[in-house]
């Protein structure tokens, strides 16, 4: 079955050529006609006709239906498998569908997932995996080739229980960069409010969901999802409709049909009124806010156009979006503010995001309910809604330079049964929106006084500020999760039940907990008669296998090593030495002194038990409440003063008495970065106890360190601080 959707005649160069023709032609050969009138704007002439381009459709006997649009211009070919299914509730294992999808390129029947990556990476293909499909690209000459590895990915999957090991554990390291990221606490609590906690939208993935995942559970989703009569394929790229059919008898009718369930869920409605919302990232400089509610809005839904129009016109990533306009050239608050007003077959999505300092969070909330109020309540300038048009006209058009936007319009005239020439009759749709289309929709889709207000950031300077924009004068609390902390009538947040171990104290202060702390460690006598101490530590950085080894040795000595390991052999990539007074960086590039002020902050660094000398050192401490750090409660203590006059954050478990995190905010050239430290694994070693396992965060980057090795008191030689004569010089 052939469809025409249509292009611009000619290539871009041939059309840019026949307008300057033409213009040239209006200057020399008529300048006796009419003179243009300037006085005013011109007017818009007439929407262009155009033509998206052909493409042809067809069914194989197993009911997988094939799109194929062709495109030789140059000898590339894709196939990508799309699944026509409905969205899975997955419960207590939230983040097992994305891991079958992942997993079903992790080995085969026939090939090991190395096998695999070597075979595609052989040919310069590329091949990827998801739980509702399969991509994958090459040559025209390797299609052979690459379909033979797709099909035996797609009907043949394996998933290995040493690779669902990797990718959990990959999953859970991701995860602990959410107790430190406010836009990731936001995004988890407005996942929940919007969608509700009986949607698969509403859905958050936790270290307690990931590490329910189970093989069983990804093997049973591909096997109930993945079968051809619920499949769409899409090819583009140099191929015949003829080949196409040939290929995809050969390589997938082998493909079995099954039955596939289908779901269906409520649809999630906006709150009756105003409700605030708010993650506490302790220590925030900045709030991150999001204002959204859910939304009924189909794909080829009539007023898709008008909604496109106002959205933009409000902040849908244009620069003179109002919302820009107002947060960031009016008021200086932001760098940035938009808006987003989603589609989807079972419930689309409104939403305003952007991040501003504490002191003007309540503000640019106020403005952003403003501007939602305007949209309904004031029709836009002509002037403004021209503007869109001409940007929103230019964009569609530049989409259609690419092969893969006529596939992706193909394929939503399938899936969701919208006109033939629903794409082809865009532009002339566009140019019809008028200023009262626009504020039509507005009133229909933009609910200032329904909407969630989801804040994250500094609990203590701003969760006080936000009262005055909730229904009911209250803002409700929830953890980096997305999960409600609920509070009792004194307004004091429940806690988990204390584990066993210490007693928690009846008058705590910093002083008593700090003393545990070392009392739990291994007692001040056995501490302080560490002299030297080497620590070696595994884990995986961006996929890389690293191996950090930090050695401290009294007074003021101090070595890190960061070595990065490649089939078995390890490189050096980095060294930080401190040696007394003067200290070097190490790394391929060569030796460098350091500053003065990171040789004061690596003594810091060198003292192998700072607790056992806080106060002869200056420091200040204060004891600031009890918080729950990974699930656990601890005492909040907060550090200043000393010889580096900044700020840190400790917290120590209640009920062993074991530090397990701190936190440290640090100027830098590029602002402040926040930086994470946590302590977990805690094991005796001789009379004393060490975390083993160490977890860092720091300017987005997520760090799972494994102690392997541990010494102490090795004398160790001083030899292993000598600084490299360059740096004496």
């Amino acid at each position: 079955m052939i469809r025409s959707f249509s292009i611009f005649t000619g290539s871009r160069q041939q059309i840019i050529k026949r307008i300057l023709f033409f213009f040239l032609l209006a200057c020399f050969v008529f300048p006796s006609f009419a003179q243009v009138d300037r006085t005013g704007p011109p007017q818009p002439g007439p929407a262009p006709q155009i033509h998206i381009g052909d493409y042809e459709t067809f069914t194989l006997d197993n009911g997988m239906k094939v799109i194929v649009v062709e495109n030789d211009k140059i000898p590339v070919v894709s196939f990508q498998l799309t699944l026509d299914i409905d969205p899975v509730m997955e419960n207590e294992a939230k983040g097992y569908v994305s891991m079958a999808g992942s997993l079903m390129r992790a080995g085969t029947e026939n090939r090991s997932k190395a096998e695999i990556d070597e075979e595609i990476d052989f040919i310069g293909a590329s091949l990827s995996t998801y739980s509702t499909g399969v991509f994958a690209s090459s040559l025209t000459r390797h299609t052979d080739k690459l379909l033979d590895l797709m099909s035996d990915v797609l009907l043949n999957p394996v998933f290995p229980q040493e690779e669902l090991d990797r990718e959990v554990n990959q999953t859970l390291t991701g995860l602990s960069t959410v107790l430190t990221d406010a836009g990731a606490m936001v995004g988890n609590v407005s996942t929940r409010l919007v969608y509700g906690e009986n949607h698969p939208y509403g859905e958050v993935t936790t270290p307690e969901t990931v590490s329910n995942i189970t093989r069983e559970m990804v093997a049973d989703y591909y096997s109930t999802y993945f079968k051809p009569n619920v499949a769409y394929m899409v090819i583009v790229g140099d191929i015949s409709t003829g080949q196409a059919r040939d290929l995809m008898n050969r390589y997938f009718s082998s493909w079995e049909p099954g039955d596939v369930p289908f779901h269906t869920y409520e649809t999630p409605e906006p709150p009756p009124g105003n409700t605030v919302a708010f993650a506490d990232r302790d220590g925030a400089v900045q709030s991150v806010i999001s204002v959204s509610y859910p939304v009924f809005l189909q794909p080829g839904d009539p007023d898709a156009i008008n909604v496109s129009v106002m959205n933009s016109i409000l902040g849908g990533g244009v620069f003179s979006g109002r919302l820009m306009q107002n947060l960031r050239e009016d008021k200086g608050y932001t760098y940035g503010a938009r808006s987003s007003l989603s589609s989807d077959r079972l419930v689309g999505r409104f939403n305003v995001s952007t991040e501003v300092r504490n002191s003007v969070t309540d503000s640019a909330i106020v403005e952003i309910l403003y501007e939602m109020d305007r949209m309904a309540s004031e029709p836009v300038d002509e002037e403004s809604l021209e503007l869109i048009k001409n940007f929103l006209n230019g964009s569609f058009a530049r989409s259609l330079e690419s092969p893969r936007t006529i596939a992706r319009f193909a394929l939503n005239i399938e899936r969701y049964d919208l006109p033939e020439d629903y794409y082809d009759t865009y532009l002339e749709r566009l140019s019809r929106v008028t200023a009262a289309d626009v504020q039509q929709v507005a009133g229909r889709f933009i609910r200032p006084e329904n909407s969630f207000i989801i804040v994250g950031g500094n609990k203590s300077e701003v969760a006080g500020t936000l009262e005055k924009f909730s229904a009911d004068g209250k803002v409700q609390l929830f953890d980096p999760f997305g999960r409600k902390i609920e509070e009792d009538d004194a307004g004091v947040t429940e806690k988990p039940e204390t584990k066993q171990g210490f007693e928690p104290f009846e008058e705590p202060t910093a002083g008593k907990v700090i003393d545990r702390y070392i009392r739990a460690s291994g007692g001040a006598y056995n501490l302080s008669n560490i002299t030297d101490k080497a620590i070696y530590m595994r884990g995986k950085v961006r996929g890389a296998d690293l191996e950090i080894i930090i050695r401290h040795k009294l007074p003021d000595m101090y070595k890190m090593t960061i070595k990065r390991i490649v089939r078995g052999v390890d490189y050096i990539v980095q060294e930080q030495v401190l040696n007394g007074n003067l200290g070097m960086n190490a790394s391929p590039q060569g030796f460098f002194p350091l500053e003065e002020h990171v040789i004061t902050e690596l003594k810091e660094e060198a003292i192998i038990i700072p607790e056992l000398t806080y106060n002869e050192r200056g420091f200040s401490l204060s004891l600031e409440g009890i918080e729950t750090i990974e699930g656990e409660e601890a005492y909040k203590i907060v550090i200043t003063g000393g010889p580096i006059d900044r700020t840190v954050t400790e917290y120590f478990s209640v009920s062993s008495g074991f530090k397990l995190r701190t936190e440290i905010t640090r100027e830098t050239p590029v602002g402040p970065v926040h930086q994470v430290t946590g302590y977990s694994d805690y094991r005796r070693f001789g009379a004393m106890t060490f975390p083993f396992r160490i977890t860092q965060q720091l300017a987005g980057e997520s760090f799972d360190m494994q102690v392997y090795s541990l010494e102490i008191n090795e004398n160790m030689p001083d030899d292993e601080f000598r600084l490299h004569p360059n740096v004496l010089q």
